[in-house]
């Protein structure tokens, strides 16, 4: 009789069936789940990434390195933009879907014996696991780990000391689940740093954050490196990315916008503390390695005639460098948004940030259960007296769009990573079309 195999689809059917958020907090679930795997994280060693901006480009530009030195490196990253399996790869590989489809059918009938004795696993925790077996499997030499949220009670915490703990740059952002000031988000995110470990932390952190990393690392007894910026010289930059002069290294970073320099440099001290824990990272693999980082939805340029930008930013410093960007790189031009939010972030420190730089905004609500109403949206900017208006499919916000563009205008697609995911392939094929 043939066994039948489960498919991509109901794989990520599998997953999305699970809680989004666990029932109670603690890491004791995760640990019990990856016990019953054989504990597969404790064959790898790992770069652990938390931070509330630049998280992802940190991880990319880190990873991107380990690969060009030739290391067989895990990158495990959230959200995706376009397909699920973005957040688990090795290299530029994705997982293949029919290697997810494997692993959910392997791992799920555990994760329900686990149900039955009341111990409910959640999405992330699930997702986290299975790419730990993958990484496992494959026999990955490092693994470049991103915390989904906060740090000390992520499923990825349940790892031992890392290589390197690394924390970009702390915000507010996930007040009501981490706390409502930069100190106590702090707390959490430190969370990650293990005892007799070494910590790097983002330049110029914001002070009340700095201080609870720095005595959190203290009492872990890690040595602390506060990442310099000053390392790197700018020598240019537009909508292509940034020139940068690293020591005798010209070095082009394909990501856009002058925040990207602390988180480049963020990732430069990581990557030194690797190369004193012994691995061998020439500087041809730092050149090559930050040139082919790619990293889809963060002031991505999708085309240049019609200019089209797209960007996932959704927090109120996210907003902030969206802003600075926009100024930086399209002075002069009559702007035309496409921006959808979800409600529960804070969107009217969104469009504080935003104000005065649209001159017309299509709202859009993104495909989650979480998102605010397009005309609620559109009412938001209507209020501040910018012409906005409502669309209420994919296809109808971007017909709308495009239509408005004149010459040299400038299309922003912003607000939200989710909306990013509903319509940047819809946008790149439009595009496609118009050449």
């Amino acid at each position: 009789m043939q066994v039948t195999k489960m498919t991509y689809e109901q794989a990520i059917e599998t997953i999305n069936s699970l809680l989004r958020f666990g029932m109670k907090p603690g890491l004791e679930r995760m640990q019990k789940l990856l016990h019953l795997l054989g504990n597969p994280q404790d064959r790898l060693k790992f770069i652990h990434v938390a931070g509330t901006n630049g998280k992802g480009s940190t991880c990319s530009l880190i990873a991107s390195v380990l690969e060009q030195a030739g290391y067989r490196t895990g990158l495990f990253t959230s959200p995706y933009v376009s397909d699920f399996c973005e957040r688990i790869r090795i290299g530029a590989q994705m997982i293949p879907h029919g290697e997810l489809a494997e692993l959910v059918e392997e791992t799920y009938p555990v994760v329900q014996e686990m149900d039955r004795h009341g111990e409910v696993i959640t999405e992330f925790e699930f997702i986290t696991a299975l790419a730990l077996q993958w990484y496992a499997k494959r026999e990955c030499e490092l693994v470049v780990l991103e915390v989904g949220l906060g740090g000390r009670l992520d499923a990825t915490n349940v790892i031992g000391t890392p290589l390197v703990s690394v924390i970009t740059s702390i915000s507010l952002d996930h007040t009501a689940i981490l706390g409502d000031t930069v100190e106590q988000i702090a707390v959490e995110k430190a969370g990650i740093i293990k005892p007799y470990g070494i910590t790097v932390t983002y330049p110029e952190q914001t002070p009340g954050a700095l201080k609870v990393i720095q005595r959190t690392a203290a009492n872990q007894h890690n040595q602390f490196i506060e990442a310099d910026s000053s390392i790197l010289t700018r020598v240019s930059g537009d909508l292509h990315g940034t020139k940068l002069r690293y020591r005798d290294l010209e070095l082009h970073l394909p990501l856009v916008g002058d925040h990207q320099i602390k988180n480049a440099a963020t990732a430069l001290a990581a990557l030194s503390v690797l190369i004193r824990r012994g691995y061998r990272i020439p500087d041809e693999a730092i050149k090559q390695g930050f040139a082919s980082v790619r990293f889809p939805a963060r002031l991505e340029l999708l085309s240049e005639q019609p200019l089209v930008l797209l960007d996932g930013a959704h927090n109120p410093d996210g907003t902030r460098t969206l802003a600075n960007a926009i100024r930086m790189y399209l002075g002069g031009r009559r702007i035309v948004a496409l921006m959808g939010m979800l409600a529960d972030k804070d969107v009217y420190t969104a469009a504080e940030n935003l104000d005065g730089l649209f001159d017309l905004i299509i709202t859009l609500a993104p495909d989650n259960p979480r998102a605010m109403p397009a005309d609620e949206l559109a009412g938001l900017w209507q209020v501040r007296g910018v012409e906005a208006r409502a669309a209420h499919s994919v296809q109808e916000a971007l017909q709308q769009a495009f239509a408005s563009l004149q010459d040299n205008d400038a299309l922003v697609i912003c607000g939200s990573l989710y909306l990013a995911g509903d319509v940047r392939a819809a946008a790149v094929d439009l595009l496609k079309k118009m050449e």
